[in-house]
């Protein structure tokens, strides 16, 4: 699945690129979107289940500068059993260079904070996120 996100000048830092930590607004903004379009989260939450973020390994690849227009494409990269991967790559639309990849592992949580295993009824609900296409 696809995100655009318009680069501003609040975005970036003192060398006018894109600053470390929006590259990572921009990868959790995505994962909402992909969350929301694909899964009905608020049911999901009202029968106790929470996402936690526990890993975001990121490589930062090339700059985004103000005007440049990305693209945030992530889907569903694996599925454990007491976790998932979403894979994330940050492509400037108008060059198609890569400026960031990352692969965010989740738990899925109780009301209490406690990962759950991901039985076959969470797994079900976790694979009706699109898989990652290369």
């Amino acid at each position: 699945m696809d995100t655009q996100i318009k680069v501003r000048g609040y975005h970036t830092d003192l060398y006018q690129h894109v600053n470390n930590a929006r590259y990572l607004e921009f990868l959790e903004e995505a994962r909402w979107q992909l969350l929301e379009d694909h899964m009905d989260l608020e049911s999901f939450m009202r029968g106790g289940y929470l996402f936690f973020v526990v890993n975001i390994n990121i490589s930062y690849r090339s700059p985004a500068r103000v005007g440049d227009t990305v693209t945030v494409r992530s889907g569903l990269k694996k599925i454990g059993n007491k976790s998932a991967v979403i894979r994330q790559q940050i492509i400037n639309k108008a060059t198609g260079t890569m400026c960031v990849d990352a692969d965010v592992t989740f738990v899925i949580a109780d009301t209490g904070g406690r990962p759950l295993k991901l039985e076959a009824d969470l797994k079900d609900k976790v694979m009706q996120i699109p898989l990652f296409e290369e």
